[in-house]
């Protein structure tokens, strides 16, 4: 601008020419506006950690429901099993032929053994379920204290909004105490407590 022409400042203009020549500006503005990034980036991470859990608890719950229609089959299996054999004995005590008496007794051993081989596996299919529904029981537990975590750092967002709004300061203590509840979920969820 040449030095004959005439300029008038606006008041946004004074303020901001203010503020850099004087070095103010909202100190405490400031602070809660990075307290606030702060929060929200701790907020999702929680967010984050808790849907992986979430999908690690389905996961398991579903591998777990796959797990007990096996055992299930293999129980449906055992009892085929000893039906056969009933009716093996069975064929065997009312039979008149030496030669088939023997047969039925031969066939009733063959399913008792084979019964007995199925009841293995299908207890040792019992025993993965069990494991899974635990896993998920587990990681369910987790998932809960992310999402508690996640929650407080959300709330102390709100009141860091209404600290800025209120302008009363003590209120931080407020957002500290929220915020502390909720590192102190997400270190639960970490720790598996």
């Amino acid at each position: 601008m040449s030095s004959d022409e005439f300029h008038v400042h606006g008041v946004h203009d004074h303020a901001l020419e203010h503020a850099a020549e004087h070095g103010g500006g909202d100190s405490l503005s400031g602070r809660v506006a990075v307290l606030s990034a702060v929060l929200a980036t701790l907020g999702a991470l929680m967010t984050f950690a808790g849907g992986d859990t979430q999908a690690r608890a389905q996961l398991y719950k579903n591998t777990a429901t796959i797990t007990k229609t096996k055992a299930n089959d293999q129980w449906n299996y055992y009892e085929a099993k000893g039906i056969k054999h009933n009716l093996a004995e069975f064929g065997a005590a009312i039979s008149t032929h030496p030669d088939r008496i023997e047969a039925y007794k031969s066939e009733a051993e063959r399913y008792r053994k084979e019964q007995a081989e199925i009841k293995t596996k299908a207890d040792k299919l019992e025993e993965e379920v069990t494991e899974w529904d635990t896993r998920s029981a587990e990681q369910m537990h987790r998932h809960h204290r992310w999402a508690l975590g996640a929650t407080a750092m959300q709330i102390g967002i709100a009141l860091s909004a209404i600290v800025l709004l209120s302008r009363r300061v003590w209120l931080l203590y407020g957002v500290g105490l929220v915020a502390g509840a909720g590192l102190i979920c997400g270190g639960l969820a970490i720790t598996g407590l």
